[in-house]
């Protein structure tokens, strides 16, 4: 077994890296086979992860004697990408989110990989809504997507209980959520339900309840130019909502500055009742924050006025600076590791086996990268290895068909997102926060970097 390789991610330590790590960048390895630089797991994931990896690794080296996997550690960041692609430091296989995918290959800084997906056969099988994530206007693509969700509500049935809430009743409407979060902190103290406000997920996740209540935070001009639209009526019902849970119901905790992960730390422990993320959040509650699985629930998102259920996922791509032959075994791995498991049976048995073998997560809920046919007979294949509580998800497994599906605005996504935040934030902490005046300026601001 390969120990995984860090790759620095941040400031100082990424330009002090650049030197290291370009001169292994791509080439030969000492016995002659080509090294491939892969991406692994984020800095922090525990070994049963390193170990499911390592499996994975030995099968596809078995197949392709002449290419050698190095594992490397590695998280995205948008402040340091440039300058790991300067440098050569990126790994030669990498995911990026969908909201970065769109800026990223508009600046030609993704591989092309449009031939190669046609040749293996499935470009046609793709979610048009995903694929569309990594496919410019003149419909190349730069990337090959490996894995979505929809967000979900997501709630702790323990919590429920002690509130004398029905854990397998969970709440359908928005005014349902706000009853059963009130309930949920009169009867046990914990908040019973709470929101990120930090690091850009504050507007991720005042986009997906926004979205859920039939916004569009943007419009697509169609000539490569946006026009925001954050200040609508869906926004402000969305803000309206949590400043009522806030300071007239007092049923979110006292703390506003949660981001991704100490939101899923704080639930994890038993302290949230209810809060919106991905689908496939289960999998780092229960392995990285040591969630109890019997503690956990998921349902969808409620939908209302023609709202749909927000979308996200990343995609595997290349820097466009890989050579021909480091290109090919990248496609290679990247069509063994990531997709043959979502379109073949036997890819599909192994990858469970693998990751039921190590206590890796199998089966979570995901929003299907293929077709809706292709995704349930996948389940099939599978269903002797899943090992989530399927039976605590049925409100979103039977339920996110029925959801209509929405995409990330494209416009300076995060740098939006990050306005937003302060949106998520004043309503939070001032009772008198003024949000029509407050979603009158973020349009401005949003339109200015739109316009930049």
């Amino acid at each position: 077994m390969k120990s995984p390789r860090s790759i620095a991610i941040a400031g100082i330590a990424a330009v002090a890296m650049v030197g290291a790590l370009s001169a292994c960048s791509q080439g030969a390895a000492d016995d002659g086979k080509l090294e491939l630089r892969v991406a692994t797991f984020p800095p922090g994931a525990d070994q049963a992860a390193y170990d499911a990896f390592a499996e994975q690794e030995q099968q596809f080296e078995e197949l392709h004697p002449d290419i050698d996997i190095v594992g490397l550690e590695y998280e995205w960041t948008a402040p340091t990408f440039a300058a790991q692609l300067a440098g050569g430091s990126l790994p030669d296989v990498f995911t990026v989110p969908f909201t970065d995918s769109k800026t990223l290959l508009e600046n030609g800084q993704l591989m092309d990989v449009t031939d190669e997906v046609k040749e293996l056969g499935y470009a046609d099988k793709f979610n048009p809504i995903i694929i569309s994530e990594v496919t410019d206007s003149d419909g190349r693509i730069y990337g090959f997507p490996r894995q979505a969700y929809a967000n979900g509500l997501h709630y702790n049935r323990d919590l429920f209980e002690q509130a004398g809430l029905d854990p397998d009743q969970p709440p359908a409407t928005w005014d349902e959520v706000r009853a059963a979060a009130k309930t949920i902190a009169e009867k046990t103290g914990k908040a019973g339900y709470a929101t990120m406000a930090t690091g850009n997920t504050g507007g991720w996740q005042l986009s997906v309840q926004a979205d859920s209540r039939g916004a569009e935070l943007q419009q697509d001009n169609g000539d490569g130019t946006y026009t925001s639209s954050i200040d609508n009526d869906a926004t402000k019902s969305t803000l309206e909502f949590l400043h009522d849970l806030r300071w007239e119901d007092n049923s979110m905790g006292a703390n506003f500055d949660l981001d991704w992960g100490s939101i899923n730390q704080e639930f994890a422990a038993g302290n949230i009742g209810m809060y919106t993320s991905g689908s496939d959040v289960y999998t780092a509650l229960v392995r990285d924050f040591g969630m109890d699985p019997d503690q956990y629930g998921l349902t969808v998102i409620p939908t209302e006025d023609g709202g749909g259920v927000l979308g996200g996922g990343d995609i595997a791509v290349m820097p466009p600076t890989l050579d021909d032959e480091t290109k090919a075994a990248a496609v290679e791995w990247i069509d063994w590791y990531y997709m043959q498991k979502l379109l073949n049976e036997d890819a599909a048995v192994a990858d469970a086996k693998a990751l039921a073998a190590s206590d890796q997560a199998v089966g979570t809920p995901v929003l299907p990268v293929l077709d809706r046919e292709t995704y349930e007979e996948s389940l099939t294949w599978i269903e002797p290895y899943v090992n989530v509580p399927l039976a605590q998800m049925t409100g979103f497994t039977e339920g996110i068909f029925e959801q209509t599906p929405v995409g990330e605005f494209k416009g300076q996504t995060q740098p939006i997102y990050a306005l937003m935040d302060n949106l998520v934030q004043a309503v939070l902490t001032d009772q008198n926060a003024d949000i029509d005046a407050l979603l009158k300026q973020v349009d401005v601001d949003a339109q200015a970097l739109l316009d930049e």
